[in-house]
């Protein structure tokens, strides 16, 4: 790599990191933040909820803007975006200036990621291609790592304010850079950009979400939250039929015709869904449960980031070894029983057999995570491949927020169940072996696929049968 590519790729290995930090940071902060607002844990899903899920909807239109704008302006501009956001995070009162400013956040960040990615690979010559991607994949690793102790340590020593305002340093610094080093690459020829299924889409995504805290805010039943899940239920059937309908839709439907890639998506979206709930609650367990200080249950839940960080030395060989399919299922079952284990913790629990539990959960979600991205590539080609990305990106974001939703409906199901007015340890318990069940039924889509599925991408060698390797059966 050339000094000034390195410079580019340390530019947004920064961007990355910001990201990474500021959605791992948060999950330590959030009692703090409750008994500062005067609202309850459970309603601070929210603050995580609301990220992802402007992550999930502003992400498919990430590439079209840069393409449209040019990737130097809107790179930088989506740093200051994000700063701005951050600041406006610290200065807020109330839990309603909060969300609306961790809202724009995550609009910031969906351009900020795929933006990023995009500025090193055109900056990058093929030769140079897998150093610029280690460069990249950094701070995915390190973020959450340096995450959770963070915003322990800040809340403990200082406020929980200083999450957000560490977020300006390392801005200003991406944005002087980016200013002197970033070549502005801009699409010769603009593709039309489906705005008609943009805002279905998103009408579904925002009602849903917005569904789920009218149900914690005035349970079930409520005309509210019956409106809003019918009305996200609609919008998500009008876009299934108008995708079929036009020669290029924001997300292309018919890939899930593809076993592999609808592996990817529909099992990958129930397992992410369960996983996807341990970043919201085991952080407030560990305090609102068990007592715990912000400091210390960050330095436990950094347990899991390191597990996944020593996942990456064994995932190729394990792939290679076993293929996806005998992985997906098999580790689907470990990463069950290594989350259900959580359900016997308790304030008495020694703090070396949480870390271990939760290291080894980290260990084994990395590499169904690794698993799970990797089929849904491993079969399409090149035209496909673009499409994919959004597709994908959209529904792991969407995943994810779906849930931190899902842990706090059974949070407050089995607190409304047990008659409590406030959070106790038997609550978390209980939602840890729902998210459990979640997680198991990601099984279901996984077995589907074929023995052979994806073994080019994973050099496994699939069970003969005569004599010869079984080729992979196409399902379509």
């Amino acid at each position: 790599m050339t000094p000034r590519l390195r410079l580019i790729a340390l530019i947004v290995s920064c961007a990355l990191m910001l990201n990474m930090i500021d959605a791992t940071v948060l999950g330590t902060a959030l009692p703090a933040i409750s008994r500062d607002f005067g609202v309850s844990a459970v309603s601070m899903h929210m603050t995580m909820s609301i990220y992802l899920l402007m992550l999930a909807v502003f992400i498919p239109i990430s590439g079209w803007i840069a393409d449209r704008f040019g990737t130097k302006p809107v790179f930088i501009g989506a740093l200051i975006s994000f700063m701005l956001a951050s600041i406006a995070c610290a200065l807020s009162q109330d839990l309603t200036q909060l969300l609306v400013a961790r809202a724009f956040q995550g609009m910031a960040g969906a351009l900020t990621l795929p933006v990023a990615r995009l500025v090193l690979l055109r900056s990058a010559p093929r030769s140079a291609m897998v150093q610029a991607m280690i460069w990249v994949s950094v701070p995915a690793l390190v973020g959450p790592v340096l995450g959770p102790p963070l915003g322990g340590f800040l809340v403990t020593y200082a406020t929980w304010h200083w999450i957000f305002w560490i977020n300006i340093p390392i801005g200003v610094v991406g944005v002087i850079m980016a200013l002197i080093y970033f070549e502005n690459f801009k699409a010769e020829e603009q593709q039309r950009f489906d705005w008609i299924g943009f805002v279905v889409f998103g009408a579904g995504a925002v009602a849903l979400v917005l569904s789920i805290e009218s149900l914690l805010q005035f349970g079930p039943l409520a005309p509210l939250t019956l409106a809003l899940a019918v009305g996200a239920m609609i919008a998500f059937t009008l876009y299934v039929v108008y995708a079929k309908r036009v020669s290029n839709p924001m997300l292309e439907l018919d890939l899930l015709q593809i076993p592999v890639f609808r592996a990817s998506v529909v099992g990958g979206t129930l397992f992410r869904m369960g996983t996807g709930a341990f970043p919201f609650l085991m952080p407030l367990m560990l305090q609102e449960g068990f007592g715990k200080s912000p400091l210390a249950s960050g330095m436990l839940v950094v347990a899991t980031a390191l597990g996944a960080l020593f996942m990456k030395i064994f995932a190729t060989k394990t792939l290679a070894r076993f293929g996806f399919r005998q992985v997906l299922i098999w580790n689907t079952v470990l990463v069950t029983l290594l989350m259900a284990m959580v359900v016997f913790f308790g304030p008495q629990t020694s703090a070396i057999a949480i870390f271990i539990v939760l290291f080894f959960n980290g260990f084994f979600r990395s590499l169904q995570f690794t698993a799970i991205n990797s089929v849904g590539y491993s079969e399409l080609d090149d035209a496909q491949m673009s499409r994919a990305t959004s597709f994908s990106s959209m529904a792991q974001q969407l995943s994810l927020t779906m849930g931190v939703g899902a842990g706090a409906i059974f949070l407050y199901a089995f607190q409304s169940l047990r008659g409590g007015t406030e959070l106790a340890a038997v609550d978390f318990s209980l939602a840890f072996a729902a998210i459990s069940g979640i997680i198991l039924l990601s099984i279901v889509e996984f077995a589907r696929l074929d023995p052979g599925a994806g073994a080019e991408a994973s050099q496994h060698q699939p069970a003969t049968v005569g004599g010869a390797a079984r080729p992979p059966s196409d399902s379509r």
